[in-house]
């Protein structure tokens, strides 16, 4: 009995050892180069304006094991008080970008705002998870971006972006849905980036006014480097 059960527990280290090399958690995130934040900062639309969105796609970056590059969120900002506006497109580097799971979401600029491979089974979480999109319980697909469908900032003037992610009352802030679904068949429904304001009884900006049209202020996040 002794032999037989030593013989046992050598098989079952082995097999457990095998399995455990075979689930490099590191390695995998290490290459995520993109992702959708798993929760929102918690405040509405205000976010630390654009340096405080980008620290917090690099703290959850450096939580799953990315960290080691360079993360921006994917926020446009409106001119105003002096200040130029702000693209989206221009704030995330050239690319190639690829989810947690290593699947490519764009190979560029122009793919990622054109026929990317952007859809609910690829726009994963830090920590490889499908955003509730709708349908489910909570929708969570309303991703926070303040931009127009080719990346690019809003004229100065009607507020979309939360005053250029200060606010969590007043104003509205242009989401996208990460799902590619929305309430009809068009082409707004279908924007990853640039589907519909937000809006709600607070002012439009509130975390309360995000969750109530299906989302959770949620924000995409690309490495730059």
């Amino acid at each position: 009995m002794p032999i037989l059960t030593n013989r046992i527990s050598q098989a079952f280290l082995g097999l457990a050892a095998a399995c455990f090399a075979a689930q490099p958690a590191q390695a995998q995130s290490a290459g995520t180069s993109f992702f959708v934040t798993s929760t929102g900062i918690g405040n509405g639309g205000n976010l630390g304006g654009l340096a405080g969105a980008d620290n917090y796609c690099q703290t959850l970056a450096q939580a799953a094991g990315a960290g080691a590059k360079t993360w921006r969120a994917y926020l446009s900002t409106q001119a105003a008080d002096g200040q130029p506006a702000v693209n989206a497109r221009d704030r995330i580097g050239k690319g190639p970008w690829q989810n947690s799971k290593g699947v490519v979401i764009a190979r560029d600029v122009a793919e990622l705002h054109g026929a990317n491979n952007l859809t609910k089974q690829t726009a994963l979480t830090e920590k490889g998870d499908v955003v509730n999109g709708r349908g489910d319980t909570p929708n969570r697909h309303d991703v926070l971006t303040g931009s127009r469908p080719d990346g690019t900032a809003f004229p100065a003037g009607e507020d979309r972006t939360c005053k250029n992610w200060t606010s969590s009352t007043q104003g509205s802030a242009m989401v996208g849905h990460s799902d590619r679904i929305g309430l009809r068949d068009d082409d707004a429904s279908k924007s990853w980036n640039s589907s519909h304001p937000s809006r709600g009884p607070d002012g439009g900006c509130s975390q309360n006014d995000l969750k109530s049209t299906g989302g959770d202020g949620l924000l995409y996040c690309f490495a730059a480097n």
